[in-house]
Order: structure tokens, then sequence, then C-alpha cells
């Protein structure tokens, strides 16, 4: 047997109780997920945002979220470095094209690379590594809430062994997950604490390896993953995610290697966004998934007993088309009900 596949066989029953309900849930965002494209869309530029200032925070920079929209708007943030604008714009756009064009990236070591050229194009201190796995041997630091490092967390696998010990990681997943005798997400799950132990490029590995998340959770069916923050939920629980990557890795090369500790604080995170996307579902969150003109509907379906569609269009001013747009997104969302048939429907607050 594969190191890789023994590593992650006979995993305890509380790792599969969070794939199973991760996986639940995962099926009632496939089966509940028809928000209105233009929802969706504000949605994802929202994580983009998020995403992109908790990654890059974890790293060290520090901007906030505000800040990040309003550099990716155009509007000068002078105070800040050029390193973290610069780091910000990579990430930002990088992400942006994998919520894109995810069904098009392939899983390939080509790929990788060429990801990691991506994200780091306009960082100009790392002009020269761009897309080449590291020259140099290389360490991983913790940096606190400043922005400040605290300290080497562990070596790095040697530069002269990292091409070879990456073609063996990138070929291992991908067949594994052709293969689907593992569980996809103990497979990315491997692949990740292995590459961020590996830290194969010189620069630009933990934001890589949370683009690959991404990539990674799209390809193989976890389709909510553009409307929840994956990196910020990271952020927020910074300390257990160092706490967690370094017990499995420091396992790595011993006679007892043990992935459960990653796999236990991947999969918790990967569960909360998966409850967080369902809850977009949810009628509590109306105001969070419904346009503004939307949402103007419904507030005045909330002021009376029973109304036709005619009625909400003349009274609110929005055009029909929008007013049916918003009753379907409304009667899926069991928020209100339908009462009689054609040109006399009425609805009203459930």
């Amino acid at each position: 047997m594969d190191s890789r596949d023994k590593r992650i066989s006979n995993l305890p029953q509380n790792i599969w109780s969070l794939i199973n309900q991760i996986d639940y849930l995962k099926g009632q965002w496939i089966g509940g997920a028809r928000l209105n494209p233009q929802v969706l869309g504000r949605l994802k530029r929202s994580v983009l945002v998020t995403s992109t200032g908790a990654s890059t925070r974890i790293e060290g920079s520090k901007l906030s979220d505000e800040d990040v929209e309003k550099f990716m708007r155009g509007l000068s943030l002078q105070k800040f470095t050029d390193r973290d604008k610069q780091e910000v714009q990579g990430y930002f756009e990088l992400l942006e094209n994998v919520f894109t064009s995810r069904k098009h990236i392939p899983f390939t070591e080509g790929v990788i690379k060429q990801l990691h050229g991506e994200l780091l194009k306009y960082t100009e201190k790392d002009e020269r590594h761009r897309g080449e796995y590291k020259k140099m041997e290389n360490s991983v630091e913790m940096f606190d809430d400043s922005g400040k490092s605290v300290g080497v967390i562990f070596e790095t696998t040697p530069a002269y062994l990292t091409p070879k010990r990456m073609e063996e990681l990138v070929e291992w997943t991908a067949d594994a997950l052709k293969r689907c005798e593992s569980h996809s997400l103990v497979v990315i799950s491997n692949f990740l604490v292995e590459f961020l132990a590996m830290h194969p490029f010189q620069d630009g590995n933990g934001r890589l390896s949370r683009i690959l998340t991404n990539l990674l959770l799209l390809k193989t069916g976890y389709e909510y993953v553009p409307y929840i923050s994956h990196e910020k939920l990271v952020e927020d629980n910074k300390a257990d995610y160092y706490v967690a990557l370094r017990k499995s890795q420091s396992s790595f090369g011993t006679d007892h290697e043990n992935i459960v500790p990653w796999l236990e604080f991947f999969l918790s995170v990967s569960l909360e966004q998966a409850r967080q996307a369902i809850e977009l579902l949810s009628h509590e969150n109306i105001e969070k998934i419904l346009s503004p003109k939307q949402l103007i509907v419904w507030r005045y379906l909330e002021t009376v007993d029973e109304v036709t569609a005619g009625d909400i269009a003349k009274t609110t001013g929005v055009a029909r088309p929008t007013v049916s747009q918003a009753i379907d997104v409304l009667l899926r969302l069991k928020k209100i009900e339908r009462i009689g048939q054609g040109r006399t429907t009425r609805y009203r607050k459930v």
C-alpha cells in the first residue's frame, strides 16, 4: 500500500461523521440553490473581497476587507505598502478566475506552477521565482494579529527534493480523486497538509494552498464554495490552523503518520462553510439573497394580507418581471404562499 493510501486509511468515526454532515449539506445546496444569478453574483463578489483580505492577512498583510474593497474599485490606499496591495490584487484576480473557470482548469503540476505565477504576478520581489519551485531552503513562520512574525514553526522539504516530491504528490492526488476509493475530502486534505509541509515555492505557499483548496473543492462538486469564504473561517481559527498542521506534519516520515489532527480542523471548517451556505437559502437570511428591488417587494408583502402580482408592481413601482422573480424566490423559500390560480392569483406572507 502506498504510504499516502495508508495514511488516510482506518480513519476514526468522528472523521466520517464530519464528512457525512458536509455531504448532506452539499446535497441540500444542490437541491435548493436556485437563487437569482444577480444575487449569486453579489455574494461571489463579497466573498472575493473577504477571502482575499483573510488569506493575505494570514500571511501578514494589514489590509482590512474594507481596504481590499476600495483598492479593487481603483481607489488609492496610500497608507499601505506596495507589497500588500500587490499581493491583494494577485489573490483577488486569481480566485475570481478559479470561481469562473474551474471546469477548464486541470489539476496538474504545470497548472499549479501557472497559478503560482498568476498569484505573484504583481509582486515585484517575487519576479525571479514566479511559477518555479524553490531553489533555496525556506521555513514556515507564524504571524500574530499585527502581522509580525512570532517565529519559525518547522523546516520544510529541501529544495533539491522538492520537484520529485511534488510530482509524486500531484500524481497521487489526481489518481486518488479519479479512482474514488477514498473520499475526495480526505484526498484533498492530504494534498493540502503535504503541500504545506513541503512548501514547494519560495514564497506564496500559504496563499496558493487556499487557492487550490477552492479549486479542488469546486472540481469535486462543492458548488457553494464561491458564496461562503473558506479563507475567512481559517483566519478566524488561525491558531488552531497552525496547531493542526504541525501536529500532523510532525508525524510525517515516522512509523506512525497521523493526519487526523489536520482532518479534524479542515473538515470542521468545511462543515461550517457548508452550514453557512445552507443558511443563505433559509428565510431568516432573506435580505442577504434578494436584490434591492426584490427586497422592496418582500417588505411590501409583509405589510398586506393578500395581494396580486399586478398590484405589487403598481404600488411599489417595481417592474412586473422583477416582481415575478421575487415571488419565485419567496415561494421557494416558503416565505409566502400562493392563493388561487390564473390572473386572480394572490400572494400572502406565511
